[in-house]
Parts: C-alpha cells; sequence; structure tokens
C-alpha cells in the first residue's frame, strides 16, 4: 500500500451542508446566530476533505446536481486544492441539509432532506465516467446513502466495475446497500457504527468490544478489514491478523459530532496507506477523528498527527 494508490471517493447521496450555530435556541423564539457556514458534503465528499487535510491527494466522483454544480466546483477547489473533483453532473439540484448547534446548551439538531439524484440513466453515466479514472490498485470508497429496489443493482454493477478493474473497495453505508454488496464479497473495508453492524448479522449487537469484535469477525470471508465506529467510546478494528480497540485518552471539548465518522475512516485510510499497519491505522483515525470533534476545520493547519491527542490502542486478539 505504500505506493500511495490512488483514493477514489464515490457519493450517490451528495448535499450542500448548512450548520448554524448560537445560544439558547429555543422553539418560537426570534434569534439571531453567531455564526451560518454553507459547503458542499455528503460523507464521500467529507472523506475526501478530511483526507485532503490530511495531506492526501484523492479524487471525488460520484453524482452532483448540474443546477449548482459550478457551485460546488468553485468551492472546492478553494477550499480543498488536493481534491480532484470528478463528479458526473446529473438533471436537478442538490438538496440541502441544515444542522442547528445551540452552542450554551450542548445540543445539536439535523435536518436532512431525501437525495433524488439517483436514477437509472445517472447511474449509468456515473459508471462510464469511472471507467477512465479506476485502474489497478486504486482505492473506491462508497460512501453515504445509497438507492433501495431496482437502482440498487445498479449500485452492484457500478461496485463489480471497480472491483473487476483492479480497485480495493471500501464501503460506507447502511440498510439494504451495507447488506448486499457485502454479500457479494471481496470488500477490502467497511465501516459500520454499532447500528449498521447490527445489519448484516441480522441481529442486535451490544457495545461492547467483544461482541462488536465477535460480529466483525463474522463478516471476514467476505470483508478484509471491519472498522466499527463508536462514538465517543473510540472505534475496534477487526481482521484476520488480529483485533484492537481503540479511543483518546485525553479530555476534548466537543464543538460538534457532524462527519466525525467520515473522518475516523479517512485516517484509517492515510494510516494504512502509509503503514499497512491496522494499529498504526486506528490510532491515526481516531486522533482524526477527535480533532473533528473538537472544532478543527479543514482549512485550519493541520498540525503534527502524531502530538495530536494521546490514544490508548491495545490488542484484544
Amino acid at each position: 500500500m505504500k505506493q500511495n494508490p490512488s483514493i477514489i471517493t464515490i457519493g450517490l447521496s451528495p448535499a450542500w451542508d448548512i450548520t448554524c450555530r448560537g445560544q439558547n435556541l429555543n422553539w418560537g423564539r426570534h434569534k439571531n446566530i453567531d455564526e451560518q457556514t454553507i459547503i458542499p458534503a455528503g460523507k464521500a465528499l467529507n472523506i475526501s476533505k478530511a483526507l485532503a487535510w490530511l495531506g492526501q491527494k484523492n479524487i471525488a466522483a460520484g453524482l452532483w446536481g448540474n443546477e449548482d454544480y459550478r457551485q460546488m466546483q468553485k468551492t472546492v477547489k478553494s477550499l480543498w486544492p488536493l481534491i480532484k473533483v470528478k463528479m458526473t453532473a446529473v438533471s436537478g439540484r442538490t438538496r440541502c441539509n441544515v444542522t442547528v448547534v445551540d452552542a450554551a446548551e450542548k445540543k445539536e439538531m439535523h435536518l436532512r432532506s431525501k437525495s433524488e439524484l439517483a436514477a437509472p440513466q445517472a447511474l449509468r453515466q456515473l459508471k462510464a465516467d469511472l471507467q477512465p479514472l479506476v485502474r489497478k490498485n486504486s482505492i473506491c470508497v462508497f460512501a453515504g446513502a445509497m438507492p433501495e429496489g431496482k437502482l440498487l443493482g445498479d449500485v452492484l454493477k457500478i461496485v463489480d466495475f471497480c472491483r473487476k478493474a483492479g480497485a480495493k473497495i471500501v464501503l460506507d453505508t447502511s440498510g439494504p446497500a451495507l447488506r448486499k454488496i457485502v454479500e457479494t464479497g471481496k470488500i477490502w473495508i467497511i465501516k459500520p457504527n454499532v447500528r449498521e453492524l447490527s445489519e448484516p448479522a441480522g441481529r442486535q449487537i451490544k457495545d461492547n468490544p467483544a461482541d462488536l469484535s465477535h460480529a466483525g469477525a463474522k463478516l471476514l470471508d467476505k470483508v478484509e478489514i471491519v472498522l466499527i465506529s463508536r462514538g465517543e467510546n473510540g472505534a475496534v478494528v477487526v481482521t484476520k491478523e488480529g483485533i484492537w480497540q481503540g479511543k483518546c485518552a485525553a479530555r476534548v471539548k466537543v464543538i460538534s459530532t457532524v462527519g466525525c465518522g467520515d473522518y475516523l475512516l479517512a485516517g484509517f485510510l492515510k494510516g494504512l496507506v502509509e503503514s499497512e499497519n491496522a494499529a498504526f491505522a486506528l490510532e491515526t483515525a481516531i486522533k482524526i477523528a477527535t480533532a473533528k470533534a473538537g472544532g478543527r476545520v479543514e482549512n485550519e493547519r493541520l498540525p503534527d498527527i502524531s502530538k495530536l491527542y494521546e490514544t490508548n490502542i491495545h490488542r484484544i486478539k
């Protein structure tokens, strides 16, 4: 993995993230907010941004509405120059998601709209646009919500194309898409949270290292690495070579949890690219996710990762 492979993030459900921050934001009141940000996002693009923050060049692919494509392209180019935008422009406007943060009460509200960009023609065009990008040893990260029913069959064809082209497949989604894609086998990495891990397992998994390790190990005939996000409890990584758990040992003031799972995966990928060592990658992942939760942003210079936070990483098996 040390040959610095091409990393391509692929999102079918992108969004503009609108974040409003204020104090004592109660229902029925008119209140001035302290800050509002509007940035192109979605899980796949968030992973691209996190990788760029870590100094890792990458390609952002997937779907984006043609009505606001140029606005997205201009914003990404100015804020994250290490990202090469190769999105497929499709009919329509990209959805908006709204997050309201009450700093005084330490509360968040997330308002999500449904993405309607994925359609048969759009997915066919996406597959065609990926053909010149995907090559042997590429890393294709499929992240975010995916369509169900017949459209999911089109998504499976895209995943299969990338795999046959020699790419490693990384999956960060949930629901039927997670289960169906995992069932195809030969997946390199999946990154479920505790709830999402219960879906392919077919039962509720308890949030403790023993149960998570056992559930993750059952997927190793189809997946090489299972990275399980546990929120403030850190993460567990399960491989055939061993199982590790880790969390941040420092006390960090949490500003927002939005996107922390995306940064966890980006940090893990960066660690694997650098070292091919799952324990080192887990340490990097937790540090970067914690930095995101602590309010560091992508346009802030990232300090030496090794000096960010103290972490507790130890082998379970």
